[in-house]
């Protein structure tokens, strides 16, 4: 057996000037690379002319390849003796099934690392020069997921609400424009209307959208602004600080 490796690097949230000098060193080094659909073009032109380029998308709502199927090249590539770069975008420890793939990998004898990327949730509050944890409006932030696996129970998003309120915590909630509605209900309970928060289309990228709202208006602004995924939402006081970023977010805003 060939001693290839297999390394998961975070590709970032799109924008290929985020991509950390390790990421990128990686990239360059590979001779396979799996490449996750929301991975940009800009990124993978780093890799080299004769590297193997695999797509291997997996957006909810759209057709994806299954996940055996990602792990099973993964192996036997690395079993060969490639270099292999299972590029996602964000970071693969936050939503990118990286902790899957790593034991996967380890419990097939690869050899595997990992290498960290700005997640979108960050890059999406940077975009519009608030901060995700701030003294004066929150004492922590949870990163969440708005989209449950088949079969798995749902979050409890009422719990989360009372624990945001009580707490003072800024939610991210990544996936979750689809069940805006049913989220915002749910916070409700506990959060009240005014609340501000955000919502991020394709964050760092040059067609990014967003709109600054309140809890009580976002599911009707989700649907009125027509935003879709990928999206994040920034749920919390820390919004508030969009405001004082001046009007060049404030153009930026979803015509």
């Amino acid at each position: 057996m060939n001693t290839g490796k297999v390394t998961l690097v975070g590709a970032g949230p799109g924008d290929p000037e985020l991509l950390t000098l390790k990421a990128l060193k990686a990239i360059q080094g590979a001779t396979v690379l799996l490449v996750d659909d929301l991975v940009s073009n800009e990124v993978v032109a780093h890799a080299p002319k004769d590297a193997r380029i695999v797509y291997v998308g997996k957006r909810g709502g759209c057709k994806s390849t299954p996940q055996a199927f990602i792990e099973k090249l993964m192996v036997m590539a690395a079993r060969e003796g490639e270099n292999v770069v299972r590029l996602k975008g964000g970071d693969p420890f936050i939503f990118g099934r990286g902790g899957e793939e790593v034991e996967h990998l380890r419990t097939a004898g690869v050899h595997v690392e990992v290498i960290n990327g700005i997640t979108s949730g960050l890059a999406a509050a940077t975009s519009l020069g608030m901060p995700l944890t701030h003294r004066e409006h929150a004492h922590g932030v949870v990163f969440l997921t708005g989209h449950a696996q088949k079969g798995a129970e749902a979050l409890d998003w009422k719990s989360l609400a009372t624990a945001a309120r009580d707490a003072r915590l800024t939610l991210v909630i990544y996936m979750g424009v689809s069940s805006a509605a049913r989220i915002q209900a749910d916070l409700l309970t506990a959060l009240p209307p005014d609340t501000p928060v955000a919502i991020v289309q394709r964050a760092s990228q040059p067609d990014q959208r967003h709109a600054v709202t309140t809890l009580g208006e976002l599911a009707a602004t989700v649907e009125r602004e027509a935003l879709a995924s990928p999206a994040v939402m920034v749920v919390g006081d820390v919004v508030r600080c969009v405001a004082l970023a001046g009007e060049a977010v404030t153009r930026q805003r979803v015509a």
